[in-house]
């Protein structure tokens, strides 16, 4: 069986995070993932958008996120890209590291990129300063037997 991409861009506001959940929900399930496999997706990709909107686009400024992913049924394996236009990362080894956040004042716990690494098999980090960010994820769905 082929691959199966979809692409999905939207505007960088708070509540589109909730959509681009069940928006990977409805996409993975052709891998006929389990129940445990799908939250770990679904909120891998919350973190991932919910950093592009804050951090992206800092004080309510617009944007636009795009959703990728694609389907690899000869690995069972979903690949997640979350990307941004905004204001790029000026240091990404310091941006992963567990309670690292440059918002302290808006009760920012700093663990999106732990969360993300804890829930998906990889995770790869790109970004350019002025010119946005790129969040690639891979989770092997492959051998779960699906839940009754």
């Amino acid at each position: 069986m082929e691959s199966n991409v979809m692409r999905l861009q939207f505007d960088s506001r708070p509540e589109n995070e909730s959509f681009a959940r069940v928006v990977i929900a409805a996409f993975l399930v052709q891998l006929n993932p389990t129940l445990e496999t799908v939250t770990d997706v679904k909120t891998a990709v919350s973190e991932a958008v919910t950093n592009a909107v804050v951090h992206a686009y800092p004080r309510g400024g617009k944007g636009t996120i795009t959703l990728a992913a694609e389907l690899l049924p000869g690995e069972q394996t979903i690949r997640i890209e979350v990307s941004d236009e905004g204001v790029g990362i000026p240091d990404i080894d310091q941006a992963m590291e567990p309670l690292f956040t440059t918002q302290p004042e808006m009760e920012r716990s700093g663990m999106g990129f732990a969360v993300m690494q804890g829930f998906m098999d990889s995770l790869a980090v790109t970004s350019e300063v002025g010119k946005g960010t790129r969040v690639v994820m891979t989770k092997k769905v492959g051998g779960e037997t699906p839940e009754n």
